[in-house]
């Protein structure tokens, strides 16, 4: 057996995603290949204010980075989950915390105790048996006590905010040690080999011939290689997520440093609110069918908590994903293999969840074709999941006050999101496939958040007693409850550990 090892990677384009592909791959390759990083300054990024989920903290400690110092770096602050106003009907907020509900019972699921119970009417409000849910909302955060381990107090999990800009001067700091050469200059030419359509090099506008074996594509939307050069092509899901458009501008900070992000739905898209410590990152998504880029404007900065500090920036897209992530000897990374809105905070996950993939599937000189096609099948099936799941919060909304919310209320949906609906509508059921991204605590939250009532529960919750069932609810919640009591205030445990250095 042969294994002629590829000798050079070239990223094109930096930003989160390319700066996250050169720490991870200088961290796993270490000096035995040449990593280098193509940007250009006259291209900017896309980067405004990022929100994460919680594989995030997989991701640092791979690469052995402190919390505390990532923190201060890029202005960061922590996030236990989303806080969704106005999704079911006007005036309905709920919050898709991270981590687990309740304490399960036996062979059945905690949520299936609650779903008869709420049934009787004799259930709290589902948020109040989750310690994320409830520390959010107290505005209250600390990292899990892993020496508690029987206590709510060790199931805390929680990702983060932080200014992606800085994220991204952050990695290139920690990359550049790492042999990581970063190439400034503008691209002008991609050079294929004649013999099988693979990229050889990329010609800068000063000249210089870049050389690689292996392309990794981070340059965004245009997807200059994956696209413009190879012509991969795009799956467009927009008769699905019909959102089009985002404004995005900062504003002051306001006096509460909240530990989540929200969502707020507008007339035609929705507005996100994420946290940072020096300013709070603001977007309006919307649909440019059912509102002016004016009006999009308007509604976005008169639903600030301080004053703007710029001028709102646009952004234009097409959800969907890219036919093929990996075609020939070029892998995209980032944008350029597909755009779902932020709803869920999934970007970063998908650039982070790309990086492994294409390390567990890492390339030799011969390009294996049948290992590129299974990560190209586990890229759509990922995709394909979190698109599912994004869509749902759009077709549950019960709102009559907007054409654009009545047309998501009535559009057909995947069959896959179809199935799952209703298998929760007929027992309360949750069904996770193949360990996709979100799983069943996730679906519950935004399926009883917005409104999606079930018929029936398992037929096992009546083993037990109701009294014994709301004794045994009732010590869950008493016990969440007193444990957020203790723990400290979000702010005040950054400013104790991990406060920005003035003048970031």
């Amino acid at each position: 057996m042969q294994n002629s090892l590829i000798k050079n990677v070239v990223i094109v384009g930096g930003g989160t995603a390319g700066w996250m592909t050169a720490a991870a791959l200088s961290t796993v390759l270490r000096d035995k290949y040449t990593i280098r990083v193509v940007e250009s300054d006259e291209i900017g990024i896309v980067g405004v204010g990022e929100a994460t989920i919680p594989m995030i903290q997989r991701f640092n400690q791979v690469l052995g980075i402190d919390e505390n110092e990532f923190l201060r770096e890029t202005q960061g602050t922590f996030k236990l989950g989303i806080e969704f106003v106005n999704w079911g009907k006007l005036g309905d907020r709920y919050i898709h915390g991270f981590g687990t509900i309740g304490q399960d019972l036996f062979t059945v699921r905690f949520d299936q105790y609650w779903q008869k119970m709420r049934s009787l009417g004799k259930a709290k409000d589902l948020g109040e048996y989750s310690i994320t849910r409830m520390a959010a909302l107290a505005n209250k955060f600390m990292p899990p006590r892993l020496d508690v381990p029987n206590s709510p107090l060790n199931q805390i999990a929680y990702a983060y905010h932080f200014d992606a800009s800085l994220y991204s001067r952050f990695l290139r700091k920690f990359s550049e040690p790492r042999g990581v050469k970063r190439i400034e200059g503008r691209i002008v030419q991609v050079s294929q080999r004649e013999t099988d359509g693979h990229i050889d090099a990329v010609v800068l506008d000063s000249g210089e011939r870049i050389e690689g074996d292996l392309f990794i594509d981070c340059s965004g939307f245009r997807g200059l290689l994956i696209e413009q050069t190879l012509n991969t092509g795009y799956e467009d899901w927009t008769h699905w997520l019909p959102c089009d458009r985002a404004l995005a501008v900062p504003c002051e900070s306001a006096p509460k440093l909240t530990p989540y992000t929200r969502s707020t739905a507008h007339k035609a898209g929705w507005q996100w609110r994420i946290p940072l410590q020096h300013r709070i990152g603001n977007g309006h998504v919307y649909c440019s069918q059912f509102t002016s880029d004016d009006e999009a404007a308007a509604t976005l900065l008169a639903n600030l908590d301080g004053k703007p500090l710029a001028d709102p920036r646009m952004l234009k897209f097409n959800t969907g994903m890219r036919k093929l992530g990996w075609n020939r000897n070029v892998v995209a990374i980032g944008l350029s293999s597909g755009f779902l809105e932020p709803l869920e905070s999934t970007s970063i996950h998908l650039i982070q969840s790309a990086i492994s993939r294409l390390i567990d599937f890492f390339p030799n000189q011969g390009f294996n074709q049948t290992e590129i096609n299974e990560y190209n099948r586990q890229s759509r099936f990922e995709y394909e999941r979190i698109r599912d799941f994004v869509i749902l919060h759009y077709k549950l909304n019960q709102r009559d006050d907007a054409a654009f919310w009545k047309s998501c209320a009535e559009m057909p949906v995947p069959e896959t999101l179809a199935h799952k609906m209703e298998l929760f509508k007929s027992s309360g059921r949750l069904l996770r496939v193949d360990n996709e991204l979100f799983a069943e605590v996730g679906w519950l939250q935004v399926l009883e958040g917005q409104n999606l009532k079930t018929e029936s529960y398992h037929s096992l919750v009546d083993l037990q007693t109701e009294t014994d069932i709301l004794e045994y609810m009732e010590s869950v919640r008493e016990v969440i409850a007193k444990c957020v009591e203790v723990m400290p205030d979000h702010a005040a445990y950054i400013a104790h550990h991990c406060a920005a250095k003035s003048g970031i």
